[in-house]
Parts: structure tokens; sequence; C-alpha cells
């Protein structure tokens, strides 16, 4: 069984990761995926945290399927509100053809 969806992808400080996951159950989503993340960008460098001593600024992608659009919009816009004007992070979108197994997403 498969099913269309909207993957949401947010890359920001690992600082802001569990007030990010917050937003995100509150929007209604049932899950999402968080893995470090580093890179350069208009703030500058950022490590994967690896391998320093402290990964205290270290970045994290988040990963969040969706079953429409406007879910994943409204939890973008929550994130971008509240903390990208004073921390580095960026928001994308994709659209899933097919969600495979998608049971209970």
């Amino acid at each position: 069984m498969t099913q269309k969806a909207c993957k949401l992808v947010i890359v920001t400080e690992k600082v802001l990761l569990k007030k990010v996951a917050t937003i995100i159950e509150e929007v209604g989503a049932t899950g999402y995926t968080v893995v470090a993340a580093g890179g350069k960008g208009s703030r500058g460098v950022r490590s994967s945290g690896q391998p320093t001593v402290s990964d205290t600024f270290s970045n994290v992608k988040f990963e969040i399927l969706t079953p429409n659009r406007d879910m994943a919009v409204k939890i973008s816009d929550e994130v971008a509100s509240q903390f990208f004007d004073n921390y580095s992070g960026i928001a994308y979108i994709c659209d899933v053809m097919e969600v495979l197994h998608a049971h209970t997403f």
C-alpha cells in the first residue's frame, strides 16, 4: 500500500531540537527523523558536532512526512517565525510520490 505525502526538511541549530520537536507534535505530525547536520550558509560554517568534545554549536536536520502540504507549511511557518530571526535555519518541502508501507504515518 502506498500513498502521496509531503516531506518537510528543517535544518537548524541543535539547541532548538526540543522546541522544534514540540512544534511538530503540536501541529499534528505523527513523527519525525532527526540526524546531525553540518555545512555552510549565510551565518557561516556549522560543524555536525563530530568529532569535537562539545556539539553545542552543531546543527540538526529534521525530516517530517506529512499527509498534506498545509500541515508541512504550518510547521515550517511556526518554526521560522519563532526561531529563524535569531538562529540559523532553513526549511523546504518536497513532494513525495509514494510512501511505501504507509500504515501509520
